[in-house]
């Protein structure tokens, strides 16, 4: 489905880059020099402050962009959705504040969507220069990179750190879900509600931005784990289905699940010795499974940096999974509590506090 009109098959697309910020800092600075520096450079360029306490809103004064703000910190949602409001554009780019964009970025951009008066929505990739080179940024980032560079060309969710849309289209859709207060699965959310209404949504691995995020072990685990497997679990829940793409592919899922019987049999290896030879199978599993992406890591990082990043891959899918089956666990009790309390005798529902009466508190 494409809302295509008669001024655009007559004029190139025209292309607004809306750049969220909370507190960007010195990468919020890089990002805009890479965008102002972009030639062609986009048509138009919005940055939304989401109430930062730094010199974000100096930085992008400055520059002379369009600045707005959202009055106080209400999250990267809010703060897009407040750009596109404002934006003129037949279409919108939506770049974090911690990436920097290639000086052939929009070029690139307008030529795919040239390319495809069909499609609707597009994101694109990490590149393979983290700018951050700790292991743990490097192993982030690069995984974000590998994951896309994998994909099929057809896309079922979005990416709001290089995605872009038809400024109709997103408007129709509602925008970005903005109980999402913080940064999280906000993209991947629209994304599915793109998929079930059938827009067309592709994936191009050329196009490329870096990010400059440092990861380290309680940003990574905090981010993964309550920003985003969580969350997600629930998005899959609530439409039932996942697809055989990015972190959710047949490879993913198979990964997963070994992972956490390796965790089990190394538990019970220590009241029964004889299972640390069945954790040894499961090691060896995951190895195999885990083969492609380690090799990809030794052939762009080393040998060493492939050896390093196994602990903290392997607990990526461990934590994944965890999280999961919680979700799962926490949506089947409450469906069996729906069902028992529907199937109850009005009588015997008592109301939770026996001290509210129809004329009020007592």
């Amino acid at each position: 489905m494409s809302n295509l009109n008669i001024s655009n098959t007559l004029r190139p697309a025209t292309v607004t880059v809306v750049i969220p910020v909370y507190n960007g800092g010195p990468a919020f600075e890089r990002c805009m020099a890479s965008v102002l520096a972009a030639n062609p450079a986009p048509d138009e360029i919005i940055v939304v402050d989401d109430g930062s306490t730094d010199l974000s809103c100096e930085i992008a004064r400055k520059e002379g962009v369009c600045l707005l703000h959202s009055g106080r910190k209400q999250g990267p949602a809010v703060a897009r959705n407040q750009g596109v409001q404002r934006a003129k554009c037949d279409w919108i780019f939506f770049v974090d504040a911690d990436v920097t964009i290639a000086p052939n970025t929009i070029g690139i951009l307008k030529s795919k969507i040239a390319g495809d008066e069909s499609l609707d929505a597009l994101i694109g990739s990490y590149d393979n220069l983290p700018g951050a080179s700790n292991l743990l940024s490097q192993y982030k980032n690069l995984l974000h990179h590998y994951t896309h560079q994998q994909s099929s060309s057809e896309g079922f969710t979005f990416w709001g750190a290089c995605g872009a849309i038809r400024r109709t289209v997103f408007l129709e859709q509602g925008g970005f879900d903005e109980n999402y207060a913080l940064p999280s699965i906000e993209d991947i959310e629209l994304g599915y509600r793109l998929n079930a209404a059938n827009y067309k949504i592709a994936v191009f691995p050329d196009l490329q931005v870096k990010h400059l995020k440092r990861w380290d072990s309680v940003s990574l685990l905090r981010t993964d784990l309550f920003q985003r497997a969580i969350p997600w679990s629930k998005l899959l829940l609530k439409y039932g289905q996942m697809k055989n793409s990015l972190n959710l592919s047949y490879w993913c899922r198979a990964r997963v699940a070994v992972s956490g019987l390796l965790a089990l049999s190394s538990v019970l290896a220590t009241v029964w010795p004889a299972m640390l030879w069945v954790a040894v199978g499961f090691m060896i599993t995951l190895l195999i499974l885990d083969f492609p992406v380690l090799n990809w890591f030794r052939r762009e990082r080393g040998l060493l940096f492939a050896i390093g990043i196994i602990p903290w891959h392997w607990f990526s899918h461990f934590y994944s999974g965890v999280a999961f089956a919680a979700v799962l666990a926490q949506h089947y009790s409450m469906n069996e509590r729906d069902k028992i309390l529907s199937n109850s005798p009005p009588s015997t529902v008592k109301p939770a506090n026996s001290s509210l009466t129809s004329e009020g508190i007592e």
